[in-house]
């Protein structure tokens, strides 16, 4: 039970740990703090609070926080070596060791390199622990050696596909996300649900001439064709995965005897719930601009649904198999 409880524990300080990155980004104050591993001179831990102002408060509260997540994972990996009977557990736990080392990695490199793209990644993984992280709290918890709900395989096999599928979309939006985020300029599309006063876009060299100027007028960055239809396929993508989610959770309801899975019925619910929210956090980014606060509530929100995706893919597969596993 406690090492459940510590595991989940780790998974929510992992979600945090994105949202600082997440507001990091936002507010472009990631080079604010120019020197890695040390903070301007200091040790990051001695570094004096009374110097934790402006874009230094966020980016060196992320660096603490990533300093906390990557002891706590180490403790977990140790947890797991110490008390588990599955070696497939506890391989989990090395990989989580071995993902938060690179992450650590990766977050310096950014700083001592100057590259958008070690940004990317950077966030890519971030999200990608989460889910590993998530992964290891449900396998460790007390329900999982003892689900298995009567249910019929034939129908159970296609949800999880769908729940696998649903989820992959959902990394990818959040990867697309990060690389707009990591562009450090503004939005391509300003308006929403229309993108640049039309339902599809005209980004020939015209139109592009024209809508650079409007933009200069009022002090926005220029935008290029693949700047819109990046913009754009985080859209489309968008809309698939509602479908996905909604399918997701209808399927479950209409299996036989759901009800007996209360924890999967419930989470196909929420799911739905969260994406909803979502798409209200997209839209809200977009007419605010990218607001700070609004682009790391999406990108909170966008981790909790992956996390919620894995978790649904999990219990699905823990279905199809016996319960002595």
């Amino acid at each position: 039970m406690w090492l459940n409880r510590f595991a989940w524990f780790a998974a929510f300080a992992t979600l945090l740990l994105i949202c600082s990155g997440g507001m990091v980004t936002s507010k472009g104050v990631g080079l604010a703090v120019p020197d890695w591993p040390t903070t301007f001179g200091y040790n990051m831990f001695l570094f004096p609070v009374s110097k934790w102002i402006g874009g230094v408060l966020f980016e060196h509260t992320h660096r603490l926080i990533a300093s906390t997540v990557g002891f706590l994972t180490i403790i977990l990996a140790l947890w797991l070596w110490r008390v588990e009977d599955r070696p497939a557990v506890k391989t989990l736990g090395l990989i989580a060791v071995a993902g938060v080392i690179l992450q650590g990695i990766l977050g310096g490199l950014r700083v001592t390199m100057l590259k958008d793209q070690i940004g990317i990644f950077h966030a890519c993984l971030a999200q990608a622990f989460l889910g590993l992280i998530v992964l290891i709290a449900i396998v460790t918890a007390n329900f999982w050696r003892s689900l298995a709900p009567d249910v019929g395989l034939r129908k159970i096999a296609p949800i999880k596909t769908l729940a696998l599928a649903t989820t992959i979309a959902i990394y990818v939006q959040l990867a697309l996300g990060a690389t707009m985020r990591h562009q450090h300029k503004d939005l391509a599309i300003l308006d929403f649900p229309t993108a640049n006063g039309g339902w599809i876009p005209d980004t020939s060299a015209a139109a592009l001439t024209k809508i650079n100027a409007w933009r200069d007028a009022r002090a926005l960055s220029d935008v290029d064709a693949f700047q819109i239809w990046l913009q754009m396929a985080h859209r489309f993508l968008a809309v698939l995965i509602g479908v996905g989610v909604i399918t997701f959770a209808t399927r479950i309801w209409q299996v036989q005897n759901a009800s007996r899975v209360p924890v999967l019925s419930g989470l196909s619910i929420w799911w739905v719930v969260m994406f909803f929210l979502q798409f209200t956090l997209g839209a809200w980014t977009v007419w605010s601009n990218k607001a700070a606060d609004i682009a790391t509530a999406h990108v909170a929100v966008g981790a909790v649904m992956l996390s919620f995706g894995v978790t649904a893919w999990a219990l699905c597969s823990r279905i199809l198999q016996p319960a002595t596993q």
